[in-house]
């Protein structure tokens, strides 16, 4: 009976931890704005491999910028709708500080691009950019979904490989298109889910389709 009683006890507790932790999740980011951005990525090297595109790392770095502005339009203009309009958050901006924990790696990526191109250094960026990005998905603390933190070990790995393999060259924008582009599509995937847990990769790709989700 005792037993009974302490086993019924402890899962009431584990009960109260998951509601607690699913309270605090952040449901702020669009799965489809970071598949958005994704995208952007492995659409990029099509056009800056393309014979008539300057290869220059100029050229090239301007053509990562577009894809960048692109990238953080899609993610944090869903993020201000979110904010607005989702009837839990009520202009609250204490449920914004999830934001923030990305801020500190951010800043230093772009630190060091900085660095980087006033000394020449152009090779170096893709690797650079892969590591900071990794560890932004490292910060995402309990607010955000587990499964970032793997994604994370995706884009360090990504960038080691970038920083110590001679023949990555900005010029050469596969690597690049490939590691974020696959990289936004799986996190994507996994923003969805945490706003919606049940969710297929059907209805991912649908975006709300009512027709393709029931041809599931």
């Amino acid at each position: 009976m005792i037993a009974a009683h302490i086993h019924d006890a402890l899962a009431q507790v584990r009960e109260l931890k998951r509601r607690v932790l699913n309270a605090q999740r952040f449901t702020g980011y669009s799965g489809r704005g970071r598949a958005a951005g994704g995208t952007a990525a492995l659409l990029a090297p099509l056009v800056l491999s393309a014979a008539w595109y300057p290869q220059t790392p100029a050229a090239h770095l301007a053509g990562w910028a577009v894809v960048c502005l692109f990238a953080l339009l899609a993610n944090y203009s869903a993020v201000l709708h979110w904010f607005l309009f989702h009837p839990d958050v009520k202009r609250d901006p204490r449920k914004l500080m999830p934001t923030v924990h990305a801020l500190p790696s951010l800043a230093v990526g772009g630190l060091l691009t900085g660095a980087l191109i006033l000394r020449g250094q152009y090779d170096l960026l893709f690797g650079v950019w892969m590591c900071l990005f990794g560890l932004t998905n490292l910060s995402a603390g309990q607010t955000l979904p587990t499964a970032m933190r793997p994604l994370g070990f995706f884009y360090i790995a990504g960038g080691a490989v970038c920083l110590l393999t001679p023949w990555v060259s900005v010029t050469n924008p596969w690597p690049m298109g490939i590691v974020f582009g696959v990289g936004e599509w799986i996190g994507g995937f996994i923003f969805h889910r945490n706003r919606v847990p049940d969710a297929s990769i059907t209805h991912f790709l649908c975006q709300g389709d009512q027709t393709c989700e029931r041809s599931e």
